[in-house]
Order: C-alpha cells, then structure tokens, then sequence
C-alpha cells in the first residue's frame, strides 16, 4: 500500500475509533442509569429489608443501596451530558460567546435557556434537600412525614430539579444525544417515584394517601387544602 493511501486509511480508522468510543461513553452512561433501577426499587422496600434482615440491618442495606443508586444517577448523568456527541444550535440569539477547547460552544440562547433550567433545577434540589433533609434524601428513607416548603407544592421536588437540570446541561452544552433522551429520563423518574409511592404508601398508609390526593406529582397547581408530606428522593 502507498504511504499516503496507509495513512489516509489509518486516520480513517482513527475516526470510525473515535465515533465508536464516542457511542460506548454515551450508551453507558445511559445504560448505567437503567440498570441502577433495581438497586433503587430495593432500597425504598424498608419493610421488606427489616423482615428479612432485622430492623437495624435492614436500615444500613437499604442505606447503602439508596447512596449507590442516587449518586450513581447523577454520575451516568454527568456522563451522557458530558459525552462526546452531535451538537444542535437553537434557532435564535444563535452568537458564539465562548468555545472551550473545540468541544463546547456557548452561544447566547444556550446561556439562556439552558442557564434558566439549570437555575430552576437546582434550587428545586437544594430546596427539597433542606425541606427533606439531606441523610433521608441520600439515603430514600423518611422517617416522618413532612408538608412544608416544595413538598406542599410538588410531591417530588428533587426528581423534578434533575429533570429540569438534564434538559438545562443539554441546551447549555448544545447536546443532541443529551437532548433527546429526555424522555427516558422522565420516564424513569415517573417510574421511580411510583414505586417510591407505593412503598411510602405501604409505611405511612392514610396519612401519605390524603397528601398524595392533595399534592401532584410534578407540575404544581392551585392547592386546596393542606396535604400530610412523606417524602422520599
């Protein structure tokens, strides 16, 4: 082979190398979010845990599980925001103002918008880890059942910041990848705070179900009445 056609044919290599790795980072970090679902669903079965391993043992695997599947969440998180991937220009304000390295391009609208988000998301956060409490929001286990501050407006105030959080570090960072997972992010929220519901509703019985009649979900509305708030992130 020529030197010229070997080295043509070796950077080609290099980028169909590179395009793979790119695909691998991102798919796992997706995939990692999927498959921590088990461990999650697990440590939110408190009454199960105490009967099988006793009250006190039962606390720290629960404990364990819950640190592992919500950190590691946010991990996976960062991953597919991170990864490298096809990037989308929103359609107004579109003025580069900062390129970092070649790989990010910050332009007006993605400060924006996706500032806005992000702003949004994480005083949802922070509020609903000062309202909960940060060792209960670390660890899925409530041990009372609180209705002030977020959780009077949204039953699940930290899943509702990272969702808004996701579609802000997409639009910021002008990810595409990033951008239309979205649905799987919130599909695997909703699935998770279902399940998180049902188990709450297992533990706190009439007092979680009048707050669960009164409170939505996700997306506040006008309250009626005041609900009883047991939460769980």
């Amino acid at each position: 082979m020529h030197p010229r056609n070997r080295k043509a044919h070796l950077k080609e290599i290099q980028i169909i190398t590179g395009k793979v790795l790119v695909m691998v980072w991102f798919l796992i970090s997706l995939v990692g979010i999927l498959l921590l679902l088990p461990l999650h669903f697990l440590s939110v079965e408190h009454t199960r845990l105490d009967a099988r391993y006793g009250m006190k043992k039962g606390k720290k695997i629960g404990s364990a599980l819950g640190m592992v599947s919500g950190w590691g969440y946010f991990i996976f998180l960062f991953g597919i925001w991170l990864s490298p991937q096809p990037q989308f220009a929103l359609p107004f304000i579109d003025i580069p103002i900062l390129i970092v390295e070649n790989t990010f391009v910050f332009s007006t609208a993605d400060i924006i918008f996706g500032g806005m988000f992000i702003a949004l998301g994480v005083w949802l956060g922070i509020g609903g880890v000062r309202d909960l409490g940060l060792q209960a929001s670390e660890t899925h286990r409530a041990e009372k059942v609180v209705i002030g501050g977020l959780y009077s407006k949204v039953r699940h105030p930290q899943y509702l910041g990272a969702i808004l959080s996701h579609v802000g570090m997409s639009l910021l960072l002008s990810q595409l990848y990033s951008l239309l997972v979205t649905p799987i992010i919130i599909a695997r929220d909703y699935v998770v705070c279902k399940k998180e519901e049902k188990e709450l509703v297992r533990e706190f019985g009439s007092e979680y179900i009048a707050y669960f009649e009164n409170v939505p979900m996700f997306i506040p509305r006008r309250q009626r009445g005041n609900g009883s708030e047991a939460v769980r992130e």
